[in-house]
């Protein structure tokens, strides 16, 4: 069943606490490499070798420990000796290591900076997202949403609203996204978006979009209010509606256009 907030009523919801953004992990085995890289920095094959077995040493005496069994700090140091260690066999002999002039750091430095700006992007999406839903909200409060013009990323701004309302889906935004699609107001001039729109919003907004363009082609003089039943239909049977937008679209194509001149 179809939940719509506030269930019978207009009163106002408060908005969700905004929930701060989690910290990155902290990465054990990251950290184990990284000290290993600072340590054998400038250290030639016979010290990088020896630090080697040092560290097979300390791995053989943690295997005895049950309580070290979880550890991968270890592992990664180990293994990041390992690694080091075959790098500078495979280098001119006297070359010593540098951890700047590591295509293997450097591949995986530019990885985190990726993660990191990715990130990032993400925080401030989700800032924007929240800031939107914030306007939309007191344009709901004033009554002026259905003036307002949709932007990009707008059905996003939809799901946060209905998060905020604890997943009940909120019909008034549901037809104002609705009908912009179907006239194709705000970003929704564009076709692209409108395409991009079939995967953002849900079946019962894209049903009563697609239906309202078709009636509005039959009756261009028709106002929304006198189209209101056409998102009661989408909401409760979103498939009929659809189906019936295609039909109305076939019927308006077959239909012969007549010639009026006398």
């Amino acid at each position: 069943m179809t939940r719509m907030w506030p269930p019978g009523g207009g009163t106002r919801r408060p908005l969700a606490p905004r929930v701060a953004a989690p910290r990155e992990p902290v990465d054990p085995a990251r950290i184990g490499r990284r000290v290993v890289r600072r340590r054998a920095k400038g250290m030639d094959a016979g010290a990088v070798a020896a630090a080697l077995e040092e560290a097979r040493f300390d791995a053989r005496q943690a295997s005895r420990h049950e309580d070290l069994a979880d550890d991968v700090r270890g592992p990664a140091e180990l293994a990041e000796w390992e690694r080091i260690a075959q790098l500078l066999a495979d280098a001119v002999p006297g070359t010593v290591y540098d951890p700047d002039a590591d295509g293997f750091v450097r591949a995986e430095l530019a990885a985190e900076a990726a993660a990191a700006a990715a990130r990032e992007a993400e925080l401030r999406e989700a800032a924007r997202i929240a800031a939107r839903a914030d306007e939309l909200q007191a344009l709901r409060e004033l009554g002026t949403l259905e003036q307002t013009e949709p932007r990009t990323g707008d059905e996003a701004v939809r799901d946060e609203l209905t998060r905020r309302a604890g997943g009940y889906v909120q019909a008034d935004v549901d037809a104002w996204l609705a009908h912009a699609l179907a006239a194709h107001l705000g970003h929704y001039r564009d076709q692209a978006a409108r395409e991009e729109a079939v995967g953002l919003l849900t079946p019962p907004v894209l049903a009563h979009a697609a239906l309202l363009a078709e009636l509005a082609r039959l009756v261009p003089d028709s106002d929304m209010d006198q189209l209101a039943f056409a998102a009661r239909l989408a909401t409760t049977e979103p498939e009929a509606a659809g189906a019936l937008a295609v039909f109305l679209t076939r019927a308006a194509r077959s239909t012969p256009v007549r010639d009026h001149r006398g």
